[in-house]
């Protein structure tokens, strides 16, 4: 006859509850988590923090109206602020040690170009807040070095097959050319990025002959919302990056409710429609911070990414 035998529920369930209850009054329970290491911390690599150099930490490397160009200072560099201003500018206050030492070691001191950014917005508005945001991401470009060139989508024809030499046509793709990065900014417009940026990109040629005006090229993306935040439409340019063979950096700004968060064009602090302080701004700071730091990696090796398996064995079956 079987003989079965149970043993009664008090004495396991009790102690173990006991044991949970001890753990987690346990001063050092939140360090020692009772489900185990869920975000897999123990695999992570140790975090090396940069050496600061305290003299960088507010140094501007911006273009002097001495060493500019005038005429790219008046069509390009629109987001340039007055001198009366500059004091009170918050991107002048910003700590940016780490980033313009490595501009200086490997750019300035080494008397190479500058960081030839193009920073493409995706509205017409007068009051436009994506033009407002890539502003304010060209004032600390700019700052840290970098020639900032902004182009202004108005009077660019809709895509077509017929209109390849109109003038802001052409005036597109040689910005893009001459860039070794680009930053975009849009709104985002029923679920999406608008018309305005997407006309811009549908403008930019893949290749030109032997010309490949985005190929290798680093890329920053921000957008804003006219309400709660999304994401919709930095994944959308991140495609859009990928499609055109750019670098998207990791980091990306999405700013919600964004007519909240600049001042009004007629306040004195800061020039006017200026990006209020919040972590949205403190965002905005973290994305060009990192973009400078890749392009600075990435542009002695553009050539080398360009370089194709494929493309060298359709040359190799043409000979």
């Amino acid at each position: 006859m079987l003989s079965l035998s149970f043993r009664p529920l008090r004495s396991t369930l009790v102690p173990a509850v006991q044991r949970t209850l001890a753990q987690q009054a346990s001063p050092s329970a939140h360090i020692r988590p009772i489900m185990g290491d869920l975000n897999n911390t123990g695999a992570a690599r140790e975090r090396i923090v940069p050496t600061v150099d305290p003299s960088y930490k507010f140094r501007s490397f911006a273009i002097s109206l001495r060493d500019d160009d005038p005429v790219v200072r008046e069509k390009y560099r629109p987001f340039l602020i007055s001198d009366a201003v500059h004091e009170s500018d918050w991107i002048a206050k910003l700590e940016l040690a780490t980033v313009a030492e490595m501009v200086e070691r490997e750019i300035l001191s080494k008397g190479k170009d500058r960081l030839r950014v193009l920073v493409l917005y995706g509205s017409l508005r007068s009051r436009s807040y994506s033009k407002l945001l890539a502003y304010e991401a060209s004032r600390i470009l700019f700052r840290l070095g970098c020639d900032v060139r902004v182009y202004d989508p108005a009077g660019l024809p809709v895509k077509d097959d017929v209109q390849h030499n109109h003038p802001k046509v052409q005036e597109l793709r040689e910005l893009s050319k001459w860039s070794d990065g680009h930053v975009w900014v849009t709104p985002e417009q029923h679920g999406n990025l608008t018309a305005v940026f997407k006309n811009q990109i549908d403008w930019i040629p893949l290749s030109t002959g032997s010309v490949r005006p985005t190929q290798g090229r680093t890329l920053a993306i921000a957008q804003v919302n006219g309400g709660s935040q999304s994401f919709n439409a930095v994944n959308s340019l991140r495609i859009l990056g990928r499609w055109m063979r750019m670098f998207t950096i990791p980091n990306q700004s999405s700013v919600p409710m964004a007519w909240t968060h600049f001042t009004d064009a007629d306040d004195p602090a800061e020039g006017g429609s200026r990006f209020k302080p919040s972590s949205n701004r403190d965002r905005l700071v973290d994305c060009m911070e990192e973009f400078v730091k890749y392009t600075i990696v990435m542009r002695p090796h553009f050539d080398l990414f360009g370089d194709r398996f494929s493309e060298r064995n359709d040359v190799k079956g043409a000979s």
